[in-house]
C-alpha cells in the first residue's frame, strides 16, 4: 500500500509514544514451522513469514529477509545454505580483471531475486497498518562478495579502477533490483553495507558513499524511503554515511549509541542497536528485558531515535525473548 513515507518519518519524530523496528524476519520460521532453506527459495513462504511477524508484533514496519546472498548469488556467486543459518558466499567468483570486464549485469528476476520481489508483492498487499520495507544488499559490500573481502579491500588502495569496475556494474544492479521492490509496492528498503564499516572514512566516501547516493537519488521520493544500515564501527564514517543523503540510518551494536546520535542531525532518524545474537539469541528473558531498558532509559529523551536489533536477528532467536522486547517497549512508551 502507497504510503507518504516523508510524513511517516516526520510523525516518528514528532511522536512521544514510538514503536520499535528490530531487524526481525528469520525468527518467523519457527511460526511457520519451517526451515531457513524452505524460506529463502520461496517467495510465498517470505511473505507468509513477514504476514506471521506482523499480526504476532505490533512493530513500526515489515521487514523482509536481510538475505546478503541474494544479489551475489544472481551474478553466479556459490551459496552455502543451512537449515538454520542465513545463507552465506562461498568462494571467490571473480579473480581477475578480464572477469569483470565479461561480468554481465543480472537481469531482475533470476535466481532468488524473483521470490524475494514476489515476497513483497504478497507482503504489501496483505500488510495495510505499516510500511514494507524490502532488504537489499550495499554496493561495496556486494563487490567483497563477488571478489573476496580482503583482497576487494586491498584493491580498493592499489588498484581503485578495478574495484570502480565492479562498483559500477552492481550499483546498476542494485537500483533495478530496488526499483523492482518499489514496483512490487514496497514502501522503502534497508540497505545492508556492512563492509563499508572496514574502510577508511576516505575509502567509504569514494567506494560506498558515493554510489550509494546516486542509487538513493535514483529510487527515492516521498513514497519511498531507503534506511541505511552498517553494522561496523560507524563513528569515524559519519560524515561519509551523511553523504548519502539517507534520511534513516540503522546502526549496529559495535558503536555507543549516546555518542553516535550527537554526530547526527535531528532530522535524521536514527535506529539502533540491541545486540542481535549477545541479547536476542543467547540472553534470558531477564537479559532482554534489563538490556531493553537499559537502552530505552538511555537514549528515549532523543525524539529521532528508534530502538532496534544492531543488525538481523538470528533465526533460532527464542520466540520468548522477542515477547519480552515487543512488551517492555510497549510498557516504557505507555508510562
Amino acid at each position: 500500500m502507497k504510503q507518504d513515507m516523508k510524513k511517516w518519518v516526520d510523525e516518528i519524530r514528532s511522536s512521544k509514544i514510538k514503536k520499535s523496528l528490530p531487524v526481525l524476519s528469520f525468527p518467523g520460521i519457527q511460526l511457520l514451522g519451517i526451515t531457513v532453506r524452505d524460506l529463502v527459495g520461496n517467495g510465498n513462504l517470505q511473505s507468509a513469514c513477514m504476514i506471521a511477524i506482523a499480526e504476532k508484533y505490533d512493530s513500526l514496519a515489515s521487514v523482509s529477509n536481510m538475505d546478503l546472498s541474494v544479489e551475489a548469488e544472481a551474478f553466479g556467486a556459490q551459496i552455502l545454505y543451512s537449515d538454520t543459518e542465513v545463507p552465506t558466499v562461498t568462494g571467490s567468483l571473480i579473480q581477475n580483471e578480464d572477469q569483470i570486464d565479461s561480468m554481465i549485469i543480472p537481469e531482475i528476476g533470476i535466481a532468488r531475486t524473483g521470490e524475494y520481489i514476489k515476497a513483497i508483492e504478497i507482503a504489501s498487499r496483505s500488510i495495510n497498518d505499516r510500511p514494507v520495507l524490502a532488504g537489499v544488499i550495499g554496493p561495496f559490500s556486494l563487490g567483497g562478495r563477488l571478489m573476496e573481502i580482503t583482497e576487494f579491500m586491498i584493491k580498493s588502495i592499489t588498484e581503485p579502477e578495478v574495484v570502480h569496475k565492479i562498483l559500477i556494474k552492481v550499483s546498476e544492479f542494485l537500483r533495478e533490483y530496488i526499483l523492482a521492490f518499489k514496483e512490487a509496492g514496497a514502501n522503502g528498503i534497508i540497505m545492508a553495507e556492512p563492509a563499508a564499516g572496514l574502510l577508511s572514512p576516505e575509502l567509504c566516501s569514494e567506494f560506498s558513499s558515493f554510489y550509494i547516493k546516486k542509487i538513493i537519488d535514483s529510487v527515492e521520493d516521498d513514497n519511498f524511503l531507503v534506511i541505511y544500515h552498517n553494522c561496523g564501527n560507524t563513528i569515524p564514517l559519519t560524515d561519509s554515511i551523511l553523504s548519502t543523503g539517507a534520511k534513516a540510518i540503522h546502526l549496529g551494536n559495535s558503536v555507543e549509541l549516546t555518542q553516535a546520535i550527537k554526530q547526527y542531525p535531528p532530522d535524521k532518524l536514527i535506529f539502533g542497536n540491541l545486540d542481535p545474537s549477545g541479547i536476542f539469541m543467547n540472553g534470558s528473558t531477564e537479559t532482554v528485558e534489563n538490556e531493553t531498558l537499559n537502552l530505552l532509559y538511555e537514549m528515549g529523551k532523543y525524539s529521532n531515535w528508534i530502538i532496534s536489533s544492531g543488525c538481523d536477528i538470528p533465526p533460532l532467536t527464542p520466540i520468548q525473548n522477542l515477547d519480552v522486547f515487543f512488551h517492555t517497549v510497549k510498557k516504557y512508551y505507555s508510562n
